[in-house]
């Protein structure tokens, strides 16, 4: 016996009646708003060369981190889900055994946001009205995969159909950006723009880091293994990606630390790292001086700033040593912002050219770090409950935990921060569902009243992302 699928029209909403009108009324004026999608992971190359999608393994199961490491904990190895080794081309593995393991296991989702995520997609996206499971994987897998063989489902189809405004991927500063400057000379209209992810060149633990100093050096003309010159380069590849569309920079490190060294300190330690003579206290010094720098750039070109600290990454070392980065085993980790930033913000948290836009994956702060420094500093805003708390109860403990001193707009709305393209309006849906169930709570208690509510929804949802990341 299969069961149905259906997406109930007051899924999220509280279970108080009062509450649950007001939700409703809320919802119902933001629901078709466009999506603002000001980072994320995507492939511009989906974009570029619209065409189709290879198959429902490779679309839905093999980019998403969110599904895999919950497959892993039960036992289910990459290798069965047909991800690729290091080194090694695509697997052998055939797509539709790959699915069969992921509707088997299927149930394992039950409670998590991925399964409010991907049964939007199953019957908002595909039409499928039984829920998926082993008894219905074939007909899943025909049904999807005949539908990504339809011009309705190539990926500039689907871009349009999601009313997707603006979306960015996020790129290494020696990316070539082809695929963007591809759509950009194509006839079609939507926007697809890149941010700059100098993690790489500027992270000396990085498995990656020599090599991309040499990629730096050959893209940019300069010798990147000389600190003048490495800045010099970065400053030229900010404005390149600025030229192609990007109005933001992200910086993924371990911590959110700030140091103010002079020239000679920072060339210096530079040198030891180029050396290969590498510390873990050497690369956060270094790193922590970048984010300074950083930060000076974005004043001179006005790209706003992204710090996502707090995450032990790649904690899995046979995981990461078989198969690479971004599988499913970062962590969170508990994070200190306020003497981190203190430098940067001595220097430049008054400058209304700055803006700065932190995450974390570290829950206390939110309250007692991230909207004190938020509710003060002009530089900051606070981005949106994050990765493992871009969930319901997530977004919840977010708003709770900070709208009482920073409010809502010192906040940046939300954005989805995905690789599976297909979740970009699950992931939007639901933070308009939870922030209109937050809304409600707060005008049935007399907080504000239903029109404030409706302004703050409508912002929350479109407005302060595309103010914010200046779109």
């Amino acid at each position: 016996m299969t069961s149905s699928l259906g997406m109930h029209p007051d899924a999220l909403f509280s279970a108080n009646q009062s509450e649950r009108d007001i939700a409703r009324r809320l919802y119902s004026d933001i629901a078709n708003l466009p999506i603002i999608s000001p980072h994320g992971h995507t492939d511009p190359k989906w974009f570029a060369l619209n065409e189709p999608f290879a198959n429902p393994a490779a679309l839905l199961i093999q980019p998403d981190h969110y599904v895999y490491r919950m497959l892993y904990s039960q036992g289910v190895t990459l290798d069965q889900l047909g991800i690729s080794r290091t080194g090694q081309g695509p697997t052998s593995v055939e797509p539709e055994l790959v699915w069969n393991i992921f509707a088997k296991h299927f149930y394992l989702f039950q409670g998590t946001p991925s399964y409010f995520w991907l049964n939007y997609v199953f019957a908002n996206t595909f039409g499928l009205d039984v829920k998926l499971s082993a008894q219905t994987a074939s007909h899943y897998y025909q049904v999807i995969n005949d539908k990504l063989n339809t011009p309705e489902f190539l990926p500039r189809a689907l871009f349009e159909r999601y009313n997707i405004e603006v979306l960015a991927t996020t790129e290494c500063p020696t990316n070539n950006l082809r695929y963007h400057q591809q759509i950009v000379d194509s006839d079609w209209q939507g926007r697809v723009i890149t941010a700059f992810r100098p993690d790489a060149v500027i992270d000396a633990e990085h498995e990656s880091f020599q090599r991309k100093l040499n990629q730096l050096s050959q893209v940019t003309g300069l010798d990147c293994h000389q600190y003048d010159q490495y800045i010099d380069a970065l400053r030229q590849r900010r404005a390149y990606f600025k030229n192609m569309g990007a109005t933001s920079t992200d910086h993924g490190h371990a911590t959110p630390a700030t140091a103010d060294l002079s020239r000679q300190q920072a060339s210096a330690l530079f040198d030891k790292l180029v050396a290969g003579n590498v510390t873990p206290e050497d690369a956060e010094l270094f790193r922590a001086h970048m984010l300074m720098v950083m930060a000076e750039m974005s004043i001179e070109d006005g790209l706003v700033m992204q710090i996502h600290p707090g995450v032990y990454r790649n904690h899995n070392q046979s995981v990461f040593s078989d198969f690479g980065r971004d599988k499913g085993a970062d962590l969170p980790i508990q994070t200190e912002y306020i003497q981190a930033l203190k430098p940067l913000l001595d220097k430049f948290g008054n400058d209304p050219r700055l803006s700065v836009i932190l995450f974390t994956l570290d829950e206390t702060v939110y309250s007692r770090e991230l909207g004190p420094l938020a509710g003060h500093y002009p530089a900051i805003k606070l981005g949106p409950a994050w990765w493992f708390h871009d969930s319901p109860e997530g977004m919840t403990r977010f708003r709770r935990a900070t709208t009482e001193v920073a409010g809502f707009y010192n906040t940046v709305g939300f954005n989805d921060d995905t690789r599976a393209f297909l979740s970009i309006p699950a992931r939007h849906d639901m933070s308009r569902r939870m922030d209109c169930a937050y809304l409600a709570e707060l005008v049935a208690r007399h907080q504000i009243d239903e029109e404030e509510a409706t302004t703050i929804a409508t912002d929350l949802a479109y407005n302060l992302a595309k103010k914010a990341y200046k779109l």
